[in-house]
């Protein structure tokens, strides 16, 4: 027993770290209001939904007629049986106009629960659609800072299996409880007609049903969002193994991977069987009180038909009802099931739903119009979290003015890329284009003024043509061309089979480090911004063509403002001011010649560098 426990509170305790690494600063729902946003968001179709519960009323009024029919069939056969059964024309005919009439009725009632059906799936999938494509515009209007605490398992979890959970609900819950809380109500209403006695103690399992259905639903949700949340993590766990797959062989570690993934998915499947377990008692409990109450109706309704205070037909039809309602006693554990997964699966979608995103357009916001396009950064400091980055940073960048940034690793480079485009707003200063306050016009004109080649650029899985005209789908060819001609790619690529229609792979696996680099310049050159910002971006290039990509940069860049992010030194002795970053502070600047005459930080790095460089070379 003390074994079990331990277990069970390391378990817990890795379910806390997990919560505290990805915590989600949105709204805390109760189930109920999860499951109240659903419907509110199935209302928006609400000719499906009005269908499908109106199939679904009709279809239980079909339903509880059968055992009516089949009811007075008997005693109506009986009584003619009673009176001599000499004309067995006459009850042969009956019989067959009895089974006719229950044939029709139930072929309509298929008919219409096919409908209910039907339509209900056809809710499912609109909700859910909808859900998929607010979720992803969601993630895509989120901050950077959101993304860089929440792992991507975590939201494609969210986005794929909670949604899926959602589906199941409309499909299965929402729809499916007005048929079966109308077969209940209509077949208790026609129980009671016939005796009201015996009605109330065939339907006395009723109470304990939703009784014993409210509890585990409490249950079970608890469950399924424990459920979700490990899920979510062997979604990080898979797509970290498949994205570090060269990693992985590298260092031999599949066995190591293994058993991390290994280790969550028993925790997974711990979990669901636990839920299953429970589900399992409480529809076990539901049943043993469905079969109780027929053997009720069997002794007190056997009892009466010999009494004659009941005839058989009527015996007959408690006994159709009762097997007419092992369909909506199934139903409601799977209702109850499915309402608890989509209590927690929509609580989990709507935390996502419910953030506010941290960089977004303030009221009235209007684009930013570019006239000299003159940044300036003033007395600008930032901090990752609690962790300063950058502390009163102060430079202006122009046209024909450019601007290069260098220091050692951590000095805040990157920083003051990720500012200019509003991927992060300063702690205190201001960044201002041509005089205006950048957190004071559209985010999306910010970006689109702002054209970045990150250090580790991202290609996506396509032609070398969709990656460069990314930005502008409809691009030219001409365009295109120029674009790759001046990144130093539009060689590489004719000489491809395919030339720019060759597929490149998952990010750009089909290419070497450089060749992604060039096509990333390409990409960003294509829609001709007004202010490039270069991240390192040469880093992974050979002197050659890094002198070849400078020279047509020179040319590219006239007339733009342009910012120099690099660790080669020697790609920015054509700068026309330089930044020396250190710990996140400004602790030289000037032209390369000027730097050099310091004999300071720069000119370190700058003759560490020529040493370096001697040192292969010989």
């Amino acid at each position: 027993m003390s074994s079990t426990l331990s277990e069970d509170q390391r378990r817990q305790q890795t379910r806390q770290r997990r919560s505290t690494r990805t915590r989600i600063t949105g709204s805390d729902l109760t189930g109920a209001s999860a499951v109240w946003r659903i419907v509110r968001i199935s209302m928006s179709y609400r000719w499906h939904l009005v269908g499908a519960i109106v199939l679904a009323i009709v279809s239980s009024v079909l339903q509880v007629m059968i055992p009516r029919l089949l009811g007075e069939g008997v005693d109506q056969a009986f009584t003619l049986i009673q009176e001599g059964g000499q004309n067995q024309d006459q009850i042969n005919s009956l019989l067959w106009d009895t089974a006719l009439l229950v044939v029709l009725v139930s072929f309509f009632r298929g008919t219409t629960g096919f409908g209910t059906m039907f339509l209900g799936e056809t809710l499912a999938q609109r909700v859910a659609t909808r859900l998929r494509m607010i979720f992803f515009d969601k993630l895509q209007a989120l901050s950077f800072s959101f993304h860089d605490n929440v792992h991507t398992g975590q939201l494609m979890s969210r986005g794929l299996s909670d949604i899926e959970g959602v589906r199941m609900f409309v499909q299965m819950g929402m729809v499916q409880i007005f048929r079966v809380v109308f077969l209940l109500i209509s077949a208790a209403v026609f129980m009671a007609i016939l005796d009201w006695q015996l009605a109330l103690l065939s339907l006395s399992f009723i109470p304990f049903m939703v009784f014993r259905s409210t509890q585990l639903r409490l249950s079970l949700r608890v469950f399924w969002r424990q459920i979700q949340d490990v899920l979510g993590e062997l979604s990080t766990s898979m797509q970290e193994n498949l994205a570090g797959v060269r990693v992985v062989r590298a260092f031999s570690a599949q066995r190591y991977e293994e058993q991390k993934f290994d280790k969550i998915a028993r925790e997974f499947v711990d979990l669901r069987m636990k839920a299953e377990r429970t589900h399992a008692r409480g529809s076990g409990f539901i049943s043993f009180s469905f079969i109780l109450a027929w053997a009720i109706v069997l002794w007190f309704g056997g009892s009466k038909v010999i009494d004659g205070n009941m005839t058989i037909g009527e015996l007959a039809q408690f006994f159709t009802f009762l097997a007419l309602l092992r369909f909506p006693v199934r139903m409601a554990t799977q209702i109850v099931n499915s309402t608890a997964r989509a209590a927690g699966a929509g609580g989990r979608i709507f935390e996502i739903l419910d953030v506010s995103p941290q960089i977004e357009d303030g009221a009235g916001a209007k684009p930013l119009e570019i006239s000299d396009s003159v940044v300036r950064f003033e007395d600008v400091s930032f901090k990752y979290d609690d962790n300063p980055a950058l502390e009163n940073i102060s430079f202006e960048a122009r046209p024909d003015h450019t601007v290069g940034i260098v220091g050692p690793p951590g000095s805040g480079k990157t920083s003051v890329v990720h500012l200019l485009p509003r991927f992060y707003d300063p702690s205190s200063g201001s960044i201002t284009v041509d005089g205006v306050d950048i957190r004071d016009v559209a985010v999306n004109s910010v970006r689109r003024t702002v054209g970045i080649v990150e250090q580790d650029p991202f290609l996506f899985n396509g032609s070398i043509r969709d990656n460069i005209r990314y930005g502008e789908n409809d691009a030219s060819e001409e365009r295109v061309v120029a674009a790759a001609k001046m990144a130093q790619i539009h060689d590489f690529i004719v000489s491809l089979p395919e030339g720019y229609e060759s597929m490149i792979g998952e990010r750009g696996v089909g290419l070497s480090g450089g060749q992604r680099q060039r096509v990333a310049i390409a990409r960003t050159l294509l829609p001709n911004p007004a202010v490039l910002i270069f991240d390192d971006s040469t880093s992974s290039v050979d002197a050659g063509t890094d002198a070849r990509i400078r020279a047509e940069l020179l040319k590219v860049a006239e007339g733009r403002t342009t910012i120099i992010v690099a660790h080669r030194l020697s790609s920015l002795a054509h700068a026309d001011e330089i930044l020396v970053l250190d710990t996140g502070r400004i602790v030289e600047r000037g032209s390369h010649k000027e730097l050099m005459a310091l004999d300071g930080h720069y000119a370190n790095l700058f003759h560490l560098q020529q040493t370096q460089t001697a040192e292969i070379d010989e």
